[in-house]
């Protein structure tokens, strides 16, 4: 029920990572079909980047007016950080307080006059600005951590570098927003140079209780972490996609046509392939550089299909060098009889 600093730095990693998980599975997928010249209708969802803009813009977000209220002289409160936040993002859609729904001829009781609210991606959150300067300017004084790396425990200081004389800098510690910032962003720059696999976690019920299902519970859920339209995605896609080349290379024993070198074009190769496939025609598409299949059970059937065919061919492979085997062996066995008589008749 009260959210400081803590759940509001929390939520900032929640929104870039819902940032990354619409990014590769909704937009950039639905980006790829008319890239490939796919027919496609897109699916509507929202893109959360105006909220992370709100709360991490370099000059009007949240964070850079937290960290230039720390390092403003003079007295600074939570009431002037309030402020400065209602004159700098007042006119934002996703941001209110008391002063901004007064503006508005709006009037909310559960907002208390010290707190503000943002329209998250997963709901509205409140957030008491009490304590957000004291537990962003939380740093470690410089002669503290010259102290602690001074120690004689080398753990003591391997933890404390910055204490070190020869790397000592006049410039102020980072604040706790700037850290969080740049630690954030280091972890997107890592996840956007993936290709990340997601495992969303369904909680079944406030209780923890087992066997227990709260449908309203998980179906807010699925409604928040963006399910909805990730599946409606699905639904209208397909499921596999892969380039001409690699899928000619993998599946052209299923055709004689294609088996076993196919010297044309890897497009034309590939659906000459599927033509002598039986798939229904909705099943597959081609695009400009890669071919797209829509059910799994479609490729479930084609990997079927390449299972049995390699064991025919392994078996027509055994077959072939076990008659070279005895074809040799008899030719061998047929010039020593031969040369056996003819030594034999000599003599005689």
């Amino acid at each position: 029920q009260d959210n400081g600093f803590e759940q509001f730095v929390i939520n900032y990693c929640n929104e870039k990572l819902q940032q990354v998980f619409i990014q590769l599975t909704l937009k950039e997928e639905q980006e790829e079909y008319v890239r490939e010249g796919i027919p496609w209708s897109p699916v509507e969802f929202f893109d959360n980047n105006i909220i992370c803009d709100l709360i991490e813009n370099g000059s009007r977000g949240i964070l850079a007016m937290l960290d230039e209220e720390c390092l403003r002289p003079g007295a600074v409160s939570a009431t002037t950080l309030l402020g400065k936040l209602d004159q700098t993002c007042g006119g934002h859609g996703r941001y209110e307080s008391r002063q901004t729904q007064s503006a508005r001829r709006l009037h909310d009781a559960s907002l208390a006059p010290h707190c503000f609210r943002l329209h998250h991606y997963a709901g509205k959150v409140t957030y008491d600005v009490s304590g957000f300067v004291e537990k962003n300017t939380d740093l470690l004084f410089r002669d503290l951590s010259q102290a602690m790396w001074a120690a004689r425990q080398p753990l003591l200081r391997g933890l404390f570098p910055e204490g070190d004389p020869g790397k000592a800098s006049l410039r102020l510690p980072p604040t706790a927003a700037s850290q969080v910032k740049a630690s954030v962003g280091a972890l997107m720059r890592n996840l956007y140079s993936k290709n990340p696999n997601y495992i969303r976690c369904i909680k079944p019920n406030e209780s923890k209780a087992p066997m227990v299902l709260a449908p309203e519970l998980v179906l807010a859920q699925i409604r928040y972490l963006g399910l909805l339209e990730n599946v409606r995605v699905r639904r209208a896609g397909y499921a596999f996609r892969q380039l001409y080349g690699p899928f000619l290379e993998r599946y052209k024993m299923l055709c004689p046509r294609t088996w076993p070198h196919w010297a044309g074009d890897e497009r034309a190769g590939v659906e000459t392939l599927l033509s002598e496939v039986p798939l229904p025609a909705e099943e597959l598409a081609f695009g400009h550089s890669k071919v797209f299949i829509r059910s799994p059970r479609t490729l479930f059937a084609l990997e079927r299909r390449r299972q049995e065919r390699v064991a025919q061919l392994a078996t027509l492979i055994q077959a072939a060098v076990r008659g070279w085997r005895c074809r040799t062996r008899f030719q061998r066995q047929r010039q020593s009889q031969i040369l056996i008589a003819a030594w034999f008749r000599g003599h005689a």
